[in-house]
C-alpha cells in the first residue's frame, strides 16, 4: 500500500515505482483516470494512447523485476509535447499539413526521456507550429487553463503546463522561444524553465546554428523541475553548441540559496520597455517585499535591453521563414494568419537585416554579463498579464493600452530570450480573481543550478 496520488511530487511517485511500494501499471491507472476526468474539458493531452501507454508500464515492471537498471523517471507517465518527436505516434505541429503525419523517430530531448524510463501516454496540445502563447490549433482545438476553464492556458508549451496542473502527467517537456515555457507556468500555477543556450541540446534540426529557441523542463515545483532537467540536459555530439555539464549536474537533492545578502534586482517593467498588468505588477512587487524581509539585498534595477525587441522580432521571423516558408507556398491557405504574417515578415529580410539581428544579440549578452556582475538574480514578471479569455488569440490591451500585435503582451519573456541567460517562472500569487501569477528570475547565462536553488528558496519563502 502507498499513499502516492497523481498530486504527488514527481520524485515521490518515482521513489515509489523504484521501492515497489507501486508498480508503473498501478501508477499509469492513477494518471488515466485523472485523464477521463479532465481531460476532456481541458483538452491538455492529444493523440491520447492508453493501450500502448499499459502495454509500455508493463515492460517496465518486467523489467525492474528482473532487476534491470532503470533510469530516474522509470516508470513515470509522461506526454511529450506534439512539436516533438516521438518515434511512432502522431507528430502534428497542430497543424492541418501535418495531422496524419507520424514520426519515425525520438529527437534528443525524447531519446533522454525515453532512456530515462518514462511511459509515454500521449502528446500535449500547442499553438499551430508552437506560435503564439495561447494554445489553439484547427486539428486538435483549444486548451483551457486548469484554474479556470474560461481562461488560457498560455503556450506555447501550454498543453504541458495544463496536464501539470490538472496532475494528469507529473514532469512535461516543452520548448521556449519567446517564452513558451514561462508563460503557460505563469498562468498555470506551475513552474517552467528556459535554460542557457546550449544547456538542453537538441537534435535535429534544420539549422544546429539557430539558437533562438531552447527545450526545456516544466515541474510543479523546483525540485521536480531540477530532476527533469537532469536528464534533459548535457553535451551530445549530434549538437555541435551543447554545454558540457553532465545532466547529473542539476539531479535533485536541491538545497534551497540562503536569501540572506543575495542580490536581486527587481523591475516590474524594464524601466517602462512594456505594459503590466496592475495585479502582475503587484505580484512582482510583494514578492520583491518578501525577498527583502528575508534578508536579500533588494534594488530597483534593470539591464538595459532596449535592443531586445528588434532583435528578436528580426530573428524570430527569419527563423520562421527559413524552416516554414515554402510550406507555406504549398499550402497557402493551411496558415493562421497571426502565423502567416510572420512568416512573411522573413521574407524581405537582407543579409544585413539579420547580421545586425546578431550583433545586438552578442550585444545584449554582454549588457548581461556586465549587470551580473553587481546582481545574481534579475526578478520581474514572467507574463504582462495574467489569464486572458480562451476566444481570445492574445489579450488586446493591458491597463487600456493597446496591443499593437499578438508578440507584444509577452516582451517580458522574450526580451530575456534573447539575451541566452537562463530564465524560471515560479508561482508567486494570484490576482484578486484567483487567477495564477508567476514571477520571472533570470541569473547569468550558464549559472542554472544557481538558478534553480534561489527560485527553491523562493518557492519555500513563498510556501
Amino acid at each position: 500500500m502507498t499513499d502516492v496520488t497523481v498530486d504527488s511530487t514527481a520524485r515521490d511517485q518515482a521513489a515509489a515505482v523504484r521501492s515497489g511500494a507501486i508498480s508503473a501499471a498501478e501508477l499509469l491507472e492513477l494518471h488515466l483516470d485523472r485523464i477521463e476526468a479532465r481531460n476532456p474539458e481541458l483538452n491538455a493531452i492529444v493523440s491520447l494512447d492508453a493501450e500502448r501507454a499499459r502495454s509500455a508500464a508493463a515492460t517496465a515492471d518486467q523489467a525492474q523485476a528482473s532487476g534491470e537498471e532503470t533510469g530516474p523517471l522509470h516508470g513515470l507517465p509522461f506526454a511529450v509535447k506534439d512539436t516533438h518527436a516521438l518515434g511512432g505516434w502522431p507528430h502534428t505541429f497542430g497543424s492541418p499539413v501535418f495531422r496524419d503525419h507520424v514520426a519515425d523517430h525520438d529527437e534528443l530531448l525524447v531519446e533522454r526521456v525515453r532512456r530515462a524510463g518514462a511511459v509515454f501516454v500521449g502528446k500535449t496540445n500547442v499553438p499551430e507550429f508552437a506560435a503564439g502563447s495561447h494554445t489553439f490549433n484547427t486539428v486538435f482545438g483549444v486548451t483551457r487553463n486548469p484554474v479556470d476553464p474560461s481562461r488560457s492556458a498560455g503556450g506555447s508549451s501550454g498543453g504541458a503546463a495544463c496536464a501539470l496542473a490538472a496532475g494528469m502527467v507529473p514532469l512535461a517537456d516543452g520548448s521556449d522561444m519567446g517564452g513558451s515555457l514561462r508563460n503557460p507556468a505563469s498562468f498555470c500555477g506551475v513552474v517552467g524553465m528556459r535554460p542557457s543556450l546550449g544547456r538542453v541540446p537538441e537534435w535535429p534540426l534544420y539549422n544546429q546554428w539557430e539558437t533562438t529557441s531552447v527545450g526545456g523542463p516544466m515541474a510543479r515545483n523546483v525540485g521536480d523541475l531540477a530532476l527533469l532537467l537532469s536528464v534533459l540536459a548535457g553535451p551530445d555530439p549530434r549538437a555541435p553548441h551543447a554545454l558540457g555539464e553532465p545532466g547529473a549536474t542539476f539531479a535533485p537533492p536541491l538545497v534551497p540559496a540562503p536569501l540572506a545578502g543575495l542580490r536581486v534586482a527587481v523591475s516590474v517593467d524594464l524601466g517602462g520597455a512594456f505594459a503590466v498588468d496592475h495585479a502582475v505588477a503587484d505580484v512582482v512587487r510583494a514578492t520583491a517585499a518578501r525577498l527583502a524581509d528575508a534578508g536579500a539585498a533588494v534594488a530597483e534595477a534593470h539591464p538595459d535591453l532596449s535592443l531586445a525587441d528588434d532583435t528578436f522580432r528580426t530573428l524570430r521571423a527569419w527563423h520562421f521563414q527559413a524552416k516554414l516558408g515554402r510550406l507555406l507556398a504549398e499550402h497557402p491557405t493551411s496558415f493562421k494568419p497571426s502565423l502567416e504574417a510572420n512568416i512573411r515578415a522573413g521574407e524581405p529580410l537582407t543579409g544585413a537585416d539579420v547580421a545586425r539581428g546578431y550583433a545586438q544579440r552578442t550585444a545584449l549578452s554582454e549588457t548581461m554579463r556586465l549587470f551580473f556582475g553587481d546582481h545574481d538574480v534579475l526578478l520581474l514578471p514572467t507574463s504582462q498579464v495574467p489569464p486572458f479569455p480562451v476566444d481570445q488569440e492574445f489579450p488586446a490591451t493591458i491597463n487600456g493600452e493597446e496591443m499593437p500585435d499578438y508578440l507584444a503582451w509577452m516582451r517580458s519573456a522574450y526580451f530575456v530570450s534573447v539575451t541566452g541567460c537562463p530564465a524560471i517562472s515560479v508561482p508567486a500569487g494570484t490576482t484578486p480573481d484567483g487567477l495564477p501569477v508567476g514571477v520571472q528570475l533570470v541569473a547569468r547565462h550558464g549559472a542554472d543550478r544557481r538558478l534553480l536553488e534561489v527560485a527553491a528558496a523562493l518557492e519555500e519563502l513563498l510556501g
